[in-house]
């Protein structure tokens, strides 16, 4: 299976948000959540990655990815320098980092582009009746220019009252007045004394590794805690 580039953008520095279409596929079928692996033989060798889907899935053939461009990387410089038309090998979409049902309260948390997948299930998240819960999402980069979608999602914080958007900047500029530090520390004051809720977390390995670890210190069930880490 092939991917086609539709277009890209760019979000913040060496960070950028692309479309693709799926030649020969009528609907893109996938949930919320999910990855794809893209392919492509470079150097003599045929390297791979998975990337999270950066949108819902809708009627067409098309998907979104965000991602940072890693300058000594194998993969990201090639896609960044794709221009609409090019193709690239893919399979998929793949993965279980998806909404967990029934329908509860709910803490998502991120940092940096593991902010991609939640775009997606955000829309999805949407589109479930009035019964699905409370939702905080809780994003965490280092740079208030890095609060990728971020026009997104105030939106919907401003437009439904079961959704609440917590970005937190750990090197804050003068002018910032929002939250500051590590995603962790909000992330236990949002929870409180509640032992009800799903946590789901999408980062670093080294964020998702240490959140996951205190909140099973507080009692959590693993089937509470939905995770995608990355290196």
């Amino acid at each position: 299976m092939e991917a086609v580039l539709e277009s890209s953008r760019e979000l913040a520095p060496g960070v950028r948000h692309f479309e693709f279409s799926v030649p020969g596929v009528e609907r893109l079928e996938f949930q919320a959540g999910q990855f794809v692996s893209l392919s492509r033989e470079i150097a003599g060798k045929d390297i791979t990655r998975a990337y999270s889907i950066a949108s819902a899935p809708g009627p067409g053939n098309r998907f979104a990815l965000c991602l940072n461009l890693v300058q000594e990387g194998h993969f990201s410089p090639v896609l960044f320098a794709m221009k609409p038309g090019a193709t690239v090998a893919m399979k998929g979409p793949l993965g279980t980092f998806t909404l967990r049902e029934p329908a509860r309260d709910m803490i998502w948390v991120a940092t940096g582009t593991g902010i991609a997948p939640f775009r997606g299930m955000l829309e999805a998240w949407r589109a479930i009746p009035a019964s699905r819960g409370r939702l905080t999402l809780i994003f965490g980069v280092r740079y208030e220019a890095n609060l990728l979608y971020r026009a997104e999602f105030e939106e919907a914080a401003g437009a439904l009252a079961d959704f609440e958007f917590q970005p937190t900047l750990s090197r804050p500029g003068a002018d910032w007045t929002g939250r500051t530090g590590h995603v962790q520390r909000h992330t236990l004051e949002a929870i409180g004394e509640r032992r009800d809720l799903h946590v789901y977390i999408c980062g670093l390995k080294a964020m998702v590794d240490d959140l996951r670890g205190q909140l099973k210190a507080l009692g959590f069930d693993r089937r509470q805690i939905v995770y995608e880490k990355f290196d």
